[in-house]
């Protein structure tokens, strides 16, 4: 058991020490010379560091503490410390390593700023641990108020932009809502990848068919849930048994398979949803432990 964990604990460990560095690179060479800001606990310790000018190093890692004492009683201890070290790992980054500012464009700062402190924080999150505890806030919120996680994280760094539009001026504020537009859309993409899985559910009379050639021309396994089809208005007491075929595919496989489905079954019904993470079976994304 310990060989086989063995990988994975060194796998999060270089995802983890690498976010560090995208983030420290963004922070350094982009965001604090131009006093840029992004949302969540950075976006308050940049707030304070151009307020008061504080070091960033310093007030990143003291902004996080709360929320990671927060997170231990709301997620787990481990993911709390591992957290912990992640972000003063991240503190002696930004106070050890010489970032030379990279641009001072303004356009460029707040796209590629936002882009490698989204790869960044999306690394980290692959390694295990988080280096903004707005989650972990917005997930204690959330317990007590009538509001969703991403709505609250909303409102949060509305306020931080308010903020920062009142210090620093409009234009500044407008650019960083666009950094950290960018910096959200780039961790998507890194925790989810290209290959985001979509569950597709198939409801046809061709069902044995269908099954065939998901299994043996597009290599995918299957689910079958045994139901009904029928039930229409003006038959509601007819109905007719069905095999319901569930499968996950990566989005890039839906067309094809809609086509392969709909060639053998015109008047099929299929809808899909989006899996935010897949493992296991045929799979070959890593497994998460």
């Amino acid at each position: 058991m310990k060989n086989r964990l063995l990988p994975h604990w060194l796998t999060d460990i270089f995802y983890t020490l690498l976010g560090i560095l995208f983030c420290s690179f963004a922070l350094k060479s982009f965001l604090v010379p131009n006093s840029f800001f992004d949302g969540g606990v950075t976006g308050i310790s940049l707030l304070i560091h151009e307020t008061y000018h504080s070091n960033i190093a310093y007030v990143i890692v003291l902004a996080n503490i709360p929320f990671i004492v927060m997170g231990a009683y709301h997620v787990n201890k481990m993911f709390a410390v591992k957290t912990l070290i992640a972000v003063i790992l991240l503190g002696l980054a930004l106070l050890l390593i010489p970032f030379e500012p990279v641009t001072s464009d303004k356009l460029l700062v707040s796209i590629f700023g936002g882009v490698f402190m989204g790869i960044g924080v999306g690394l980290a999150m692959r390694g295990g641990c988080a280096l903004d505890g707005i989650e972990v806030l917005a997930l204690y919120t959330g317990k007590r108020i009538s509001f969703t996680i991403s709505e609250i994280i909303l409102g949060i760094n509305i306020v931080i932009f308010l903020i920062a539009g009142i210090k620093l001026g409009l234009p500044t504020a407008l650019y960083s809502i666009l950094t950290y537009y960018t910096a959200s859309r780039t961790i998507t993409f890194v925790i989810e990848g290209l290959e985001e899985y979509t569950g597709v559910t198939i409801i046809s009379g061709e069902s044995e068919a269908v099954k065939k050639e998901l299994v043996m021309n597009l290599g995918r396994g299957i689910t079958v849930y045994k139901g009904e089809r029928g039930f229409l208005k003006d038959s509601f007491d007819v109905s007719h048994p069905v095999d319901i075929i569930y499968t996950v595919v990566t989005r890039l496989e839906v067309r094809r398979l809609r086509n392969i489905v709909h060639d053998l079954d015109p008047k099929a019904f299929i809808f899909t949803g989006i899996i935010k993470e897949a493992s296991g079976g045929i799979l070959k994304r890593r497994a998460r432990h």
